[in-house]
């Protein structure tokens, strides 16, 4: 009985710390605040804006390299083009833009043809290898935009992918295959992929201190 006894003392105290410390070490930090409109709007249908300060323009005149170019949306909601000059695009779409730009160069080009790509400029921050400001076009999908970042780290949890605008969360779980035409993305947006868990990163370690407790048990329970 006095052998049971000095016996069960110990291993049990190595048990209660085994789980003591995957209590404390598995525990997860707390999910950040989603706005509350987050669902709604990630449910609601896509209305595009049209342009908007702050995108760009990429416009290409076929045969016509001097009028080919890629150009920035004023303050104003203006751009200036090569020989039309200055042109109020705000709130106009890229099939519409097309229409009056192959209109205008039609007094100084014949049959011109026009294709007008927007570009919406967002910054792609958190666990991406080279965050910053990037240039994306609707055709482009998430992994397509995190690809301009330099993809993402080996810290980054692939299912934890925010739309981020003015510091409220538009959406707070892109997929990698999401096409950006299918949210609401406007320039100024910013991309935030997330870090794992602390335990997805650190598995070695907890693994290690598992068989650390393992071990601690057997040598009790043999003495």
């Amino acid at each position: 009985m006095m052998g049971t006894s000095r016996t069960v003392g110990p291993l049990t105290a190595a048990i209660a710390l085994g789980g003591s410390f995957f209590a404390t070490g598995c525990a997860r930090p707390a999910a950040p605040a989603v706005s509350p409109g987050a669902a709604l709007a990630a449910r609601a249908p896509v209305v595009d804006p049209g342009l908007r300060p702050g995108d760009a323009i990429r416009v290409a005149v076929w045969q016509e390299p001097d009028l080919t170019g890629e150009y920035t949306v004023d303050q104003n909601g203006v751009v200036v083009f090569p020989l039309i000059g200055k042109r109020q695009v705000t709130g106009i779409s890229a099939d519409s833009l097309e229409q009056r730009l192959t209109a205008d160069y039609l007094e100084y080009l014949e049959s011109p043809s026009v294709d007008v790509t927007v570009l919406r400029r967002i910054s792609i921050l958190g666990e991406v290898r080279q965050p910053g400001l990037y240039p994306v076009d609707l055709t482009m999908n998430v992994t397509d935009a995190l690809a301009l970042a330099g993809g993402l780290s080996p810290l980054a949890d692939r299912k934890k992918i925010q739309l981020v605008r003015n510091g409220q969360v538009v959406t707070d779980r892109l997929g990698a295959g999401t096409a950006l035409a299918s949210t609401a993305i406007r320039s100024g947006d910013q991309i935030v992929v997330e870090q794992r868990s602390w335990l997805s990163r650190n598995v070695g370690v907890m693994t290690a201190a598992l068989g650390a407790v393992v071990t601690i048990t057997a040598a009790l329970i043999v003495r």
